[in-house]
């Protein structure tokens, strides 16, 4: 069947990448799905890249991906049933995402749906779903020729299906430059890793930001969320999520993507956190905006005898895909991206009701 109406609820979008380069084949089938769901979508990308190797594949794990692109792998990108170096993946797999999200946002923002929920997971073909993963949806959409080499539960075969065609299988033709935050001396993983934030009204930004945090570790996640009382002269604060409300929302995020993790998310009263004390901490995630807290933390850490961490910066502007850039990253820089924009949004609408009643 086609993609559904407007009227859907809760959509479903699953595809597997066959590499990491940038995936604009997806792009007709994130904008169709956007457009149709009123509520919630969430993507799942499924690849033999992200295996965890903790136990033996499916066996329709060992089938190649129907797909036309070919495999780019380098050192970083070895074809291994235990998947890829997370660490020297770290800006394959930011772009991956933010293409991802920045596709279903835009289609969101013009079409006013300011408060859709977009999630993007990454599952291994080592990987199931939970049984009752589709419950809450009402329609799953499938690429046309995509053959998806894992079991999915009935909750989910159950659902209705729609089929997207596939976009141009574009590939990213300009060298692939190493991550100045990922040398090759760096393990795979981490075994624990630290972030902080405000995570008001959790956006397509904020996810970029604890899907990467959650990608490098093994273990644990320690998520720092800024407390109420640091948040009293933002804008528009009368609609700023409290801090139950952001933690909750925060945890239910990181455990969908990533449900082997141990998540400790708790509240802070500035810039350190417990990156600041804990000596079990290895790497912290930050933005571009925020190196100068990383560099904070370390001055701390140095105070109380600890090594500094190993620091991974999200940067939304990729250079390895001009098109990328200039038709996408870019967007997760606007003002429509951040939580000011929605408490404005909210705000705006809020003040609109008794007029349309008039």
């Amino acid at each position: 069947m086609p993609l559904p109406n407007a009227t859907t609820s809760h959509a479903l979008l699953l595809a597997t990448v066959n590499d990491l380069s940038t995936p604009y084949f997806l792009a007709p089938a994130i904008a169709g799905a956007a457009r149709c769901v009123r509520e919630r979508l969430v993507i799942i990308l499924f690849s033999r890249l992200f295996n965890t190797g903790r136990r033996p594949r499916s066996p329709l794990a060992g089938r190649p991906e129907k797909h036309s692109r070919r495999d780019s792998f380098g050192s970083a990108h070895s074809d291994s049933s235990a998947g890829i170096s997370h660490t020297k993946t770290w800006n394959d797999i930011q772009r991956l995402l933010t293409y991802v999200y920045v596709q279903a946002t835009a289609v969101a923002q013009e079409l006013d749906k300011v408060l859709l929920q977009v999630d993007v997971l990454l599952r291994g073909f080592d990987e199931d779903l939970s049984e009752d993963f589709g419950k809450d949806f009402e329609v799953v959409i499938r690429i046309e020729g995509d053959c998806i080499p894992v079991p999915l539960p009935q909750s989910v075969t159950s659902l209705r299906m729609a089929w997207s065609k596939p976009g141009d299988h574009v590939r990213d033709d300009e060298a692939v430059p190493g991550s100045p935050t990922a040398p090759g001396l760096d393990p795979p993983t981490y075994p624990v890793v630290a972030l902080g934030g405000t995570f008001d009204h959790l956006h397509a930004g904020h996810k970029i930001l604890l899907s990467m945090a959650a990608w490098i570790a093994d273990e644990k996640v320690i998520v720092g969320v800024t407390d109420d009382e640091l948040l009293t002269k933002k804008d528009y604060k009368e609609v700023v999520e409290s801090l139950p409300e952001r933690i909750r929302g925060v945890r239910n995020f990181m455990e969908l993507f990533k449900p082997t993790l141990v998540y400790d998310i708790v509240p802070i009263n500035d810039v350190y956190g417990p990156a600041g004390t804990d000596p079990n901490i290895q790497a912290l995630v930050v933005s571009k905006e925020t190196t100068s807290g990383g560099k904070a933390v370390d001055q701390r850490r140095e105070e109380n005898g600890l090594p500094p961490l190993k620091a991974f910066a999200i940067d939304v502007i990729s250079h390895r895909s001009r098109r990328l850039v200039a038709d996408d990253v870019e967007a997760l820089k606007q003002a429509k991206m951040s939580s000011t924009y929605i408490r404005q949004w909210i705000v705006s609408r809020t003040q609109q009701k008794p007029e349309s009643g008039t």
